[in-house]
């Protein structure tokens, strides 16, 4: 089967692709990387910051387009699956519609649905939009309804979602959003996630002074909650002073995140989410802990009935304190729980079986 995976999230297709190929299919990445993150892709579609790299972009685009032809499925990373006004996007697709045999759609980030579901159905307890009925008014959040509400992004991701093949949610609350809406082409499918060649050695003795590990993205740190996270980490190492380390990586590449993190017992990560995202779950696959989202309906989802490796922590200030403290004056808890971690991604999200999983939705389309 050739594969296009066009756009690029937190190293999703650069991953599946990997997972893909090994079961034996051709796959093409094309993407920015994800911006400054800098993500593997096989064709490179980004642009600069200037008058001419916008040019030049446009340049580069129409020389790619043709290498866009004769694939059996091209999923895109969402409905902005390339550096383009939205506008331009619907004669983009509808050329990958026609020169492709099956298009389907990413619901794995910010998108119409995501911003409006949360915004007015509201089918999570909180999320990025909301907390309980009260939505939420930051600026981060108020853009993204200015961006995707009555505008061409909207009209753009309601086009696609109801003229493509399928519909892919790579987390519990995208699929909240998507498949009320879209049952019959709406399926869950768990992110990839390659996890070390050689699987981490647990040890059963205790960390003296924990290592925690937050990655800061500076231009989303309130939107994510990461502000909220990073205030109440430092209070408590203000508070327990030789009790516990943090560890900081500011928007960095992906390759300087890996480094920055590896030897960290545990990550915080996303304080609205219900689930761990990739960030999270890499962190996982290497016997750390995640102290973010672990709600109820994420092992529902997994059908995952025994492991709970994850520190589930409410969106608030206080409850980040309050679980920092409890791993800090109980570490003896901390062997198991990145046991667990490490179980938790094998049965759920290796790449390999993840991979299965799509190419068996791409084949009951």
């Amino acid at each position: 089967m050739r594969i296009l995976l066009l756009g690029e999230y937190s190293n999703v297709h650069a991953t599946l692709a990997k997972g893909l190929r090994q079961l034996g299919h051709e796959v093409v990445v094309v993407s920015n990387g994800d911006f400054w993150k800098d993500y593997p892709r096989d064709i490179d579609l980004s642009r600069g910051e200037h008058w001419y790299d916008d040019v030049s972009f446009l340049c580069k685009l129409m020389r790619t387009l043709p290498r866009l032809r004769g694939f059996d499925v091209v999923q895109l990373i969402n409905p902005i699956f390339i550096e383009l006004k939205a506008e331009r996007l619907f004669a983009l697709y509808d050329y990958l519609r026609k020169n492709n045999r099956k298009v389907l759609l990413g619901a794995f980030g910010m998108d119409y649905y995501w911003v409006h579901e949360c915004d007015t159905c509201k089918p999570l307890r909180y999320s990025d939009f909301n907390i309980g009925g009260e939505k939420r008014t930051n600026a981060d959040a108020e853009k993204e309804r200015r961006d995707w509400m009555g505008t061409a992004k909207e009209r753009l991701n309601k086009y696609i979602a109801e003229d493509c093949d399928g519909i892919i949610a790579g987390l519990y609350e995208y699929w909240a959003c998507y498949h009320p809406l879209f049952p019959q082409k709406t399926r869950f499918i768990p992110y990839p996630i390659e996890p070390p060649t050689n699987t981490p050695t647990v040890s059963t003795g205790t960390p003296s002074i924990p290592r925690i590990f937050i990655g800061i993205n500076k231009k989303r740190s309130e939107y994510k909650g990461t502000d909220i996270m990073l205030k109440a980490a430092e209070s408590v190492m203000r508070d327990h002073p030789g009790k516990m380390e943090l560890v900081k990586a500011e928007s960095v590449p992906f390759n300087e995140y890996q480094r920055l993190m590896d030897g960290s017992d545990a990550i915080l990560d996303q304080l609205y989410s219900y689930t761990p995202s990739m960030n999270a779950l890499l962190a996982m696959s290497k016997g750390i802990i995640n102290i973010g989202g672990g709600e109820p309906e994420n092992y529902e989802i997994l059908d995952e009935h025994q492991l709970r490796p994850i520190i589930n922590v409410e969106p608030t200030y206080q409850s980040v304190r309050e679980a920092l403290i409890n791993l800090i004056q109980h570490p003896e808890q901390m062997p198991e729980l990145k046991r667990q971690s490490i179980e938790y991604i094998h049965r759920h999200h290796h790449y390999l079986s993840v991979a299965r999983r799509y190419l068996d939705f791409y084949a009951s389309i």
